[in-house]
Formats: structure tokens, sequence, C-alpha cells
């Protein structure tokens, strides 16, 4: 113990305790309150790495930043809004829960590198309230998978034919239909958007597409 405590700094171990305070209650919010509902795993990856990569970003770039005297808070911000700002790296959309979670991934993150001077117990505390917080919307939260269907039988799409319409697809698709919503009508090719809600255990990666691209089929 005396040779680890002369190679590392006490702050650098008190650093590896938030970092792994911080991971333990990453895994917990993406593997056991995000993952089950979703089942996307490159959204698990996502949200893990950024995680790891944002916590050292920040604390390192304090600990960098304490020798320059009168640019530690300009450096602060400066970082933090690089570090937010890469919620836009991505080239698709992203749903509106997934983007929730990563957002909770940074903040806690970043609340952990920052946390230098907080006690242990604090910042546990911190987490854990955050974890309940996170726990608390998803059990209130029932997601209703759906799906954009391109429809070819227009004469379905009436109103007053909702429940044939319903029929309709369920025998095509096999899905235990919900609800349908008919959205653009494409009067020159004979077709119609329609979205279509039903009952399966999670939604599917796919979900919500028309087209799909290549890389959908790797999933």
């Amino acid at each position: 113990m005396d040779i680890i405590a002369n190679l590392i700094s006490a702050e650098y171990l008190h650093m590896l305790v938030r970092f792994a305070i911080c991971m333990a209650v990453n895994w917990v919010i993406v593997d056991l309150l995000y993952y089950p509902k979703s089942k996307r795993r490159d959204f698990f990856f996502t949200f893990m790495l950024i995680g790891v990569a944002i916590f050292f970003i920040v604390f390192f770039m304090i600990f960098v930043l304490e020798d320059m005297k009168g640019k530690t808070g300009i450096g602060v911000g400066i970082g933090m809004f690089g570090i937010f700002s890469i919620m836009r790296y991505r080239t698709d959309a992203m749903p509106v829960r997934e983007m929730t979670y990563l957002f909770i991934v940074l903040c806690l993150s970043v609340v952990n590198a920052l946390a230098s001077t907080m006690p242990v117990t604090e910042l546990f505390l911190t987490n854990v309230l955050i974890v309940i917080c996170v726990w608390g919307c998803e059990k209130s939260l029932k997601v209703v998978p759906c799906k954009l269907i391109q429809y070819d039988r227009m004469e379905l799409i009436k109103p007053e034919r909702r429940a044939e319409l319903i029929e309709d697809i369920k025998e095509r698709t096999g899905l235990d239909i919900i609800k349908v919503e008919v959205g653009g009508i494409d009067m020159l090719r004979d077709m119609a958007v329609v979205k279509v809600y039903y009952r399966s255990k999670h939604s599917s990666s796919v979900d919500d597409k028309v087209k799909l691209r290549r890389t959908d089929f790797s999933d």
C-alpha cells in the first residue's frame, strides 16, 4: 500500500473512487432501467463509453487548468459547451427517450468528475437520488411500440372504416394492433403512410422508419 501511495497521488485515488461510483451508477441506469424496455445494444454501448470519456475529459481538463490563473472558469465553460455540443454528432435523429438518457449520463459524468471537494458519502447519495428519479419515471412510463407502414388499400383509410383497416393490418402483419393513425396520403402513387401502435414486450430499433439503410440490418 505504501508503494502504491508513493506512485499515485491521493487526489488521483480520490478520483478513482468517484469514477467507480460514476460507472456503477451509469451501469445501473443503462443496464437495469434503460435496456430492458428498449433492447438497443447500440445505445447501451454509446451511453457507457461516453460516460467514461466525459468523466476523464472533465477531470484532466480541471487538473490542467488549475495552474492557469484566471482562466479556469473560462476553460471550464468552453469545455462544458464542447461536451454538450457532441449531442449533435449523430446523423440520425435520436428518439426523445434515448436523448434523455444520454443527457443524464453526460451530467452524471460531469458532476462526478467535478465533485473533488464533496465528501464521498454526499456524492454517493446524490447519485442514488438521481437513480431513484430515473426509476420512478421509468415505472410510470408505458412504452407502446409503433411502426410506420406504407399502406396500399386506400379505400380502408376512411374514418368510418377504421375497424376494417385495423383487421387488415393485423392479418397482413401478425401484430397485435392497438391503434392506427393515418398520416401522409399520396394520391399519385395510391398509397398512404399509416402509424400502427401494437402490443409487444419491447420496441424495435427500426420502428418509425419507412426506408431502411444497410446498417439497420446489422443490429
